[in-house]
């Protein structure tokens, strides 16, 4: 088979076509710098096209309420088990306070996922902890976008219960969640799961519950994690799922879609010591992540136009680097990050608006606050560095 070469299968992208998934392995697997450099270029103006100059943040609180998880993935620093010097599950009062300071702070989002904790439950049912961790925070501020609970949580709930999933997401939606992260993807490719995480949930499981989702009008996230055990093949494989996961639910009018991308670089500092040892460092490699970034707008952008990368795994500069390689949003201010943190990322755990507001002026783009759903946050103007 005849495989094409980089300069037209970008010239094919950048008459708005999608390439093709042996399209994308010949990108991503690209050695020459005189490539890669068309490549990123390319992504850039598919960025200006798909999502304008404009950069967009988003004020938010990360709420992880329990670290106590009873599964063992194998890239994970964050769970603990029950009993644990450091393990710990949130009480009300605490998930209060920690939502209180989000709005305080500006916050129009609050973003909450934990641990697999089985005794998270009320009267011996998860749905009625997970019911009652959602009215908490919306009973008391019900302006607040919550972006919380991952496929991986919704099939918790549905497995301890015995409930279908979309009874699961429907009792959320109903008691105020708006939105669902697209993480717990890891590498939709079930062989790497096998070995990444062997207790979740299989890559069909993911995607039905993701659907299941836009259906019911949840919008959801989309991630991948980057840079451990997966092969290019598998990289592309994943992306190739999530954009017929977004051309499923546009062409079935579904009320909902995947709104963004991450790419969510491996950090294995703190990794159980095989997994370290087989992926060989500890902190991501700038350029692998730029270049898969760069190849994911070249990708999804026709389906999915709002690329971010990670503040946190990358760094403020290694995601103010990637603005220049397709991604459009620089992410939110999280006010506290563990679960990446505990993985010994060196980015950080709050990022201040003022920063990021830097950071992207440093390139001499305009910049504006944005909600969950990026439409622009209520008062938010456009700042621009004419």
């Amino acid at each position: 088979m005849k495989y094409k070469t980089v300069d037209v299968i970008l010239e094919r992208a950048l008459l708005g076509d999608d390439i093709s998934m042996q399209d994308g392995v010949v990108l991503l697997t690209q050695t020459d710098l005189g490539a890669i450099a068309s490549i990123r270029a390319t992504a850039d103006k598919l960025r200006q096209l798909q999502a304008g100059d404009t950069v967009t943040y988003v004020i938010n609180r990360n709420i992880n309420f329990t670290n106590i998880c009873e599964q063992h993935c194998s890239f994970c620093a964050f769970r603990r088990d029950d009993g644990d010097a450091d393990a710990y599950w949130l009480d009300w009062a605490a998930i209060m306070e920690k939502s209180r300071d989000a709005v305080q702070r500006g916050a129009t989002e609050i973003c909450m996922q934990g641990g697999l904790h089985p005794q998270a439950q009320i009267d011996g049912k998860s749905l009625p902890y997970y019911l009652k961790l959602v009215e908490t925070i919306k009973q008391e501020y019900p302006q607040i976008h919550l972006h919380a609970f991952s496929p991986q949580e919704v099939q918790f709930i549905a497995r301890l219960d015995g409930l279908e999933y979309v009874d699961v997401i429907s009792a959320l939606q109903n008691a105020g969640v708006n939105s669902l992260p697209g993480t717990a993807a890891e590498v939709l490719d079930d062989e790497v799961r096998r070995i990444l995480c062997p207790e979740k949930i299989n890559t069909a499981t993911w995607l039905e519950i993701i659907s299941t989702a836009h259906k019911l009008g949840l919008n959801t996230t989309s991630t991948i994690l980057s840079g451990h055990i997966e092969t290019p093949e598998q990289q592309i494989g994943h992306l190739e799922k999530l954009r017929s996961l977004q051309q499923t639910a546009v062409h079935n009018q579904y009320p909902a879609r995947i709104t963004e991308f991450i790419v969510l670089p491996f950090v294995g500092q703190e990794a159980p010591k095989s997994l370290r040892r087989r992926v060989g460092r500890d902190q991501p490699i700038l350029a692998d992540a730029l270049l898969l970034g760069a190849v994911a707008r070249i990708y999804l952008g026709n389906w999915i136009p709002n690329h971010q990368p990670s503040w946190v795994k990358l760094g403020l500069a290694g995601a103010t680097e990637a603005l220049v390689w397709g991604c459009n949003d620089i992410g939110g201010t999280l006010m506290e990050e563990h679960i990446t943190t505990m993985a010994g990322a060196v980015g950080g755990t709050c990022m201040e608006v003022e920063t990021l507001q830097s950071a992207i002026a440093s390139l001499g783009r305009p910049y504006q606050q944005r909600d969950t759903l990026y439409h622009q946050a209520d008062s938010a103007k456009i700042y621009s560095m004419d």
